[in-house]
């Protein structure tokens, strides 16, 4: 007769209490994991997170309350935790998973490691150090009503990385500044007027200029096809509100004091003007509209200004609602920089109120131009700050499901794993969680294979070093620290992650080293115990603001040397995703049909 524990059979549940498992994140999905871990009777748990708790985070990660805003997530997850179970032998470590610290010796003293995380940079690096450890992973990711949970084991699943990930939309500039369709691009234009730097995002407004982001119209746009010597005379943009012209919008703000009147009427009276004289923008789409001050003000209707029932961020304000909403976000923010004093900047936050109301009434207004309907300041704040809904509900399906994956691992049985996905509604067979059976390693995997093997087409005179190693190999290639060496015959290092060695390097094309088409490049990543061979394709070619194309994933779907004009299937490179689940590119629909419970 099997003897249980609980409801586990005794031989699972003494391996629960001995055996050391790794949660990697302390999030959504985290919380809700480590509180099912110690109920299911695991006693050895080492969880880690680099992030602080903040108070957006308390309507849905149940382990941490009000008096733990600005604390260690892991480490309040930790105590948390063990009110669930004080037996429990819990290590939190309130630092990065990239950390070189938590190297390949580090991960080889669990027998599980289970991801909760919200970035794909984190997620690739987990799947190679659980790969070079070659311990079990429990990958997972949420999207709103959206879930999935797969497990990945070295030689038998596929890994993390051997399906492409659909890349994060990004949008022309020509299409942000001269024609925008869709509310997104209005967004997008309004936070143009704040700098996106890596940290931080500065309103361009009152902080530093960045000419990619200007958000004046694009006289460049190679739509338009125009002449502005030849068009100028036929602009009408009024010169009375503050002396405008064709200068930086940060500079022009500056010199009117950012006066809410007359920017508004540079960006949605005079800008939008300046835009109609580009004839041949406007014979296929309807021409934008544009607003002006002082008429919105003498024709607004008294019931803009009363109160509307329901929840306020979910209120769409009308026109003039938006007016007054730009005008106090502006006369705020620019008395907190005067506030901060000399060469101060603003720093943005989706949830700072006054940041928030600036894009919403910037964009809405925007949208009313262009003959869009406008959002609500939920919805503007959704797609402002990427925002995929947290729900509280899927996070905990999930983290169950986690659990219940890691048990038949531990029970032996990794054949009856699955990928599992959640769906938001019921498929043909009327089931929400749809099983599939793990796929094997894909053979043209550039990180699980036996010979991991790449070729990126490339203009070799006009990358620099440094782009090769920020912008390919760590933004790309996921990797933390490379090595690169020239097969050369000489064995040149043209890049060492040890600090000073190859500085001088970075600011120097590819060709200053003699790489030129069909050179090979051996790319080493000591702390993932990572080795990729990237073979150089070199093009003059590529797309406008494309840096690269990485054109073959395997050796036996490497281009040769000169076949550069030839058509190949590219992927072509694109910025960091937001958080989303780790789907493949199965379909969960589809899988009904061909799984196993």
């Amino acid at each position: 007769m099997v003897q249980l524990v609980g409801s586990l059979r005794k031989e699972l549940a003494d391996s629960l209490s001995t055996c050391k498992v790794l949660v990697v994140g302390a999030g959504g999905i985290g919380c809700e994991l480590l509180k099912n871990l110690v109920l299911t009777g695991f006693k050895n748990i080492e969880v880690i997170d680099l992030d602080t708790i903040d108070v957006s985070n308390l309507n849905r990660q149940f382990l941490f309350q009000k008096k733990h805003v600005g604390k260690s997530k892991a480490q309040v997850a930790k105590e948390s935790a063990l009110q669930f179970c004080p037996t429990a032998n819990i290590t939190a470590y309130h630092d990065s998973i990239m950390n070189p610290d938590y190297n390949v010796e580090f991960f080889r003293k669990f027998v599980l490691v289970m991801n909760a995380l919200d970035n794909r940079a984190a997620r690739n690096h987990v799947n190679r150090m659980c790969l070079a450890a070659d311990i079990p992973l429990i990958e997972s990711g949420t999207a709103g009503y959206l879930g999935q949970v797969t497990v990945i084991k070295k030689g038998m699943t596929e890994c993390y990385e051997c399906q492409p990930k659909p890349t994060q939309k990004t949008f022309p500039g020509c299409t942000i500044r001269n024609t925008p369709s869709e509310p997104i691009h209005c967004i997008v234009w309004a936070k143009y007027l704040f700098k996106n730097r890596p940290a931080c995002c500065v309103l361009m407004l009152f902080g530093e200029e960045d000419a990619d982001q200007e958000v004046s119209p694009d006289t460049a746009d190679p739509e338009a096809a125009w002449k502005p010597e030849e068009t100028a005379a036929r602009a009408t943009a009024s010169e009375k509100d503050g002396d405008i012209k064709r200068v930086s919008t940060k500079d022009w703000a500056r010199s009117t004091g950012y006066d809410p009147v007359k920017l508004f009427n540079k960006l949605f009276k005079d800008d939008i003007m300046y835009l109609l004289t580009m004839d041949k923008l406007w014979k296929k789409r309807k021409a934008p509209t544009p607003l002006d001050w002082h008429q919105l003000e003498n024709s607004a209707c008294p019931q803009e200004d009363s109160p509307v029932s329901g929840l306020k961020d979910q209120q769409v304000l009308g026109v003039w609602g938006h007016c007054q909403l730009f005008q106090q976000s502006v006369e705020t923010l620019s008395s907190q920089l005067q506030e901060k004093g000399e060469g101060a900047e603003l720093v943005w936050d989706k949830d700072d109120p006054p940041a928030m109301d600036f894009v919403t009434a910037a964009s809405n207004l925007r949208m009313h131009i262009f003959s869009m309907n406008m959002k609500s300041r939920f919805d503007v704040k959704s797609m402002a700050g990427n925002i995929i809904p947290a729900i509280a509900t899927t996070n905990a399906v999930i983290a169950g499901l986690i659990v219940l994956e890691g048990l038949k691992i531990l029970s032996g049985e990794l054949e009856s794993c699955r990928t599992i996905f959640l769906n938001k509604c019921p498929n043909l067979r009327k089931k929400l969680l749809v099983p599939c059976i793990l796929d094997p390693p894909s053979a043209n995997c550039y990180v699980c294979t036996s010979k991991p093997e790449v070729t990126v087409k490339l203009n070799v005179h006009k990358t620099m070093v440094l782009s090769l190693q920020d912008r390919i190999l760590k933004e790309r290639f996921g990797m933390v620290a490379p090595d690169v060496q020239i097969e050369d015959g000489k064995g040149t290092i043209l890049i060492s992650s040890e600090e000073g060695e190859t500085e001088a390097n970075n600011s120097k094309f590819l060709s200053d080293f003699g790489i030129r088409n069909g050179s090979r490049l051996q790319v080493d990543d000591f702390l993932q115990d990572y080795t990729l061979l990237v073979n150089v394709l070199h093009t003059e070619e590529l797309e406008r603001d494309v840096e690269f194309e990485v054109v073959g994933e395997a050796p036996d779907k490497a281009p040769p040397p000169q076949t550069n004009q030839e058509e190949v299937n590219s992927i072509t490179n694109g910025n960091k995703d937001s958080a989303q689940p780790s789907t493949s590119s199965k379909e969960a629909y589809n899988c009904g049909g061909s799984n196993s419970s």
